[in-house]
């Protein structure tokens, strides 16, 4: 079976966002942060569960108030 590309965005997501700043931690908020994202655009919303969905808001909310570093 193929992987979705509801995965492989955020994986792809979550990879650069490693690589460039060179910050596992900036890596890992943005995959968790754009993976709700996708789902919801995709319509494949009942995939989500409420735990994906709290932990992308406080991710966001990691990003829109800066990054601590």
């Amino acid at each position: 079976m193929p992987i979705a590309r509801t995965e492989l965005v955020p994986a792809f997501v979550t990879v650069t966002m490693m690589l460039f700043p060179c910050n596992i931690a900036n890596g890992l908020t943005a995959g968790l942060a754009v993976y709700p994202i996708i789902k919801l655009a995709s319509g494949r919303y009942r995939e989500l569960s409420w735990g994906a969905v709290s932990l992308s808001f406080l991710c966001l909310i990691y990003y829109i108030f800066g990054l601590p570093h």
